[in-house]
């Protein structure tokens, strides 16, 4: 897969709203973060846009898209938060344009569709984390959120043990293989089109957020039937973002499903709707160990 380019102090970075216009004030809030990193960070013209007609959105979300991706002096692209829509502008993308302008595209929740609909259709490498106004605002942001974005200026691979969350192995063994995935949801509302992720050979990364657990049952059952477990290398299971009484019962339904795994799998990785947000690039090759769980991930830069 192509990597981007890494950052550099004084690069400049467009903010878009693929998936809906954000908090202003936290919008703000989270740009400040990017321009003490040094960074030059413009705003999508229609970031803010709100419209009853979804045509005009899209078209609008769409534009916002391929101008940060068409415009030479922008060398990353980071969603502003999550929202919903995300998989009617996917047709319509210039995947082609994309893969001719590869930089950093970065982003979570339901921008998980365009994530996964880049890397298919660009061969382009994409990042999972933390969005700017939804986790970068004054009330949310976190000492370690922050750190996630250091790796692309520095190119350094990433290295995800206990001593940043108690990790819990669900089934033993070791796996290599391209990290892929993204938001649970999104990824079983792609099944049967043509942006259906693609795990085979590869370590999938699940989470989600208040999604009670006889969804997530549902969900992972409609994976499972789907073939989507048949050829992966491990998974690795991010934040639910639920509460406690509710996490219990995820819990139950995580180690039954994979209870007789044969890969590891390994969960509480501080990846996802949570505080630290730690911020992963998919498609690049990855190892998951069980004993003791450790998930190392190539950079996603070069």
């Amino acid at each position: 897969m192509i990597k981007p380019f890494a950052l550099q102090e004084g690069d400049r970075v467009a903010v878009i709203a693929p998936a809906g216009p954000p908090d202003k004030k936290q919008l703000i809030q989270g740009k400040r973060v990017f321009e003490k990193m040094g960074l030059d960070v413009v705003i999508g013209r229609h970031v803010f846009d709100v419209e009853e007609d979804l045509v005009a959105v899209d078209q609008k979300r769409l534009a916002d898209l391929h101008e940060a991706f068409c415009d030479p002096a922008v060398r990353g692209i980071f969603c502003a938060g999550g929202g919903f829509g995300t998989a009617r502008i996917a047709p319509m993308i210039d995947y082609a344009k994309i893969q001719r302008n590869p930089k950093i595209f970065w982003g979570y929740s339901n921008i998980t569709y365009l994530l996964n609909a880049i890397q298919i259709f660009s061969d382009l490498v994409t990042f999972h984390g933390p969005m700017v106004a939804s986790d970068l605002n004054d009330e949310q942001r976190t000492v370690g959120t922050e750190s996630s974005f250091l790796p692309l200026f520095t190119g350094e691979s990433l290295a995800y043990d206990s001593r940043k969350s108690p990790l819990i192995t669900l089934a033993h063994g070791t796996g290599e293989g391209r990290l892929v995935g993204g938001n649970l949801t999104l990824l079983t509302n792609g099944l049967g089109t043509p942006y259906q992720v693609n795990t085979n050979g590869a370590i999938l990364l699940i989470e989600d957020v208040a999604e009670p657990a006889f969804r997530i049952d549902t969900m992972l059952t409609h994976l499972n039937q789907a073939g989507v477990f048949d050829a992966v290398e491990g998974v690795v299971i991010g934040n639910f973002q639920v509460e406690p009484d509710e996490y219990a019962k995820i819990k139950k339904v995580l180690q039954d499903f994979f209870v007789c795994a044969p890969f590891p799998v390994v969960e509480n990785f501080h990846i996802g709707h949570c505080q630290p947000n730690f911020g992963v690039p998919l498609g690049v090759k990855a190892k998951l160990t069980a004993s003791p769980p450790r998930l190392v991930i190539d950079s996603g830069v070069i």
